[in-house]
């Protein structure tokens, strides 16, 4: 069902936002990235000159509650604020959408709404789904159609849609290989669906960890790099895809992939810090999605089309 606009008066406080040697030359790149990205979530303040986007992050961050760090825990963090990052993301989409994109999109796990928006500004039809509630109800500000329920068990009808979005999505999910299958189904024949999701490949784990049953919020080094049984420990609430976990969630379903690659982030934060040298270093990273350093990339980026 879509939320109702009396719905509207239980939203939360919008201002919670407030709340070879080449190959050698590379990987010291990509460690310095990871020694910046640890660096920006952990400085206690924000300096001065950086960016008013990079204020708002810090911000969400040291305004958020016991019971937040919870829901970030569980389900991530969505997106707050549109930046760089955010409109490569959605430029990747766009172009293997193709004219699906005028069609019928489900955005599968939309958050507060963000890529509904951008998508319905090009000409998508777009429903958006969210389990969580108050962020379903932000949600709605931006659109209308907004439902609150689980991707395991989509209340939509067989064969509707012509693309699919999942952001960042499935590994907050309790049943990965279900909420994979929902998708399938609701979408017709020669429709698409765009997945980002976690690389194992990638050194930090950016959801956070559990220790001593605390939860500690942020960017946390190698922890993806430990045995699996290891890992998971520290991160239970999060799963992370090796691209053999990627094609396991689609045996048996009537699906060809269309692309399967890594990418690495926009690293937004880090060049709001440091400037032109956060750009190179960005640069160099997205230029490694053209070699095999690309395993060592944030998300799995994944188009599959239904035959």
């Amino acid at each position: 069902m879509d939320i109702q606009a009396k719905d509207l008066t239980r939203i939360t406080q919008i201002g919670r936002m407030a709340r070879k040697d080449f190959l050698f030359c590379e990987i010291r790149l990509l460690f310095a990235l990871f020694a910046l990205r640890v660096y920006d979530f952990a400085a206690p303040m924000i300096v001065s000159h950086a960016s008013s986007m990079t204020c708002l992050s810090q911000c969400i961050i040291a305004a958020m509650t016991e019971r937040d760090m919870d829901k970030a825990a569980l389900r991530g963090e969505p997106s707050y604020v549109w930046r760089d990052g955010q409109k490569r993301r959605l430029n990747m989409i766009a172009k293997f959408a193709g004219e699906r994109m005028q069609g019928k999109v489900l955005e599968n796990g939309c958050g507060v709404g963000m890529y509904v928006e951008k998508m319905t500004e090009l000409g998508a039809h777009v429903t958006g789904l969210e389990f969580d509630f108050e962020r379903a109800i932000d949600a709605h500000v931006n659109s209308p159609r907004i439902i609150n329920a689980a991707g395991e068990f989509l209340p939509l009808p067989s064969s509707t849609f012509d693309l699919i979005l999942s952001h960042e999505v499935i590994e907050h999910v309790q049943d990965d290989r279900s909420a994979i299958a929902e998708m399938v189904r609701v979408l017709r024949v020669g429709g698409r669906v765009v997945i980002f999701c976690p690389n194992r490949g990638y050194p930090v784990e950016t959801h956070g960890i559990f220790w001593k049953g605390k939860y500690y919020f942020g960017n946390k080094p190698f922890v993806n790099y430990l045995p699996r049984a290891w890992r998971d420990k520290l991160a239970p609430h999060v799963r992370v895809y090796s691209r053999r976990d990627m094609q396991k969630l689609f045996d048996g379903l009537p699906v060809k992939f269309i692309e399967r690659t890594i990418i690495f982030g926009a690293y937004d934060n880090i060049i709001a810090r440091t400037g032109i040298f956060g750009k190179f270093i960005r640069t160099v990273l997205q230029f490694m999605e053209a070699t095999p350093l690309r395993m060592l990339g944030l998300s799995h980026f994944w188009v599959v089309e239904k035959v």
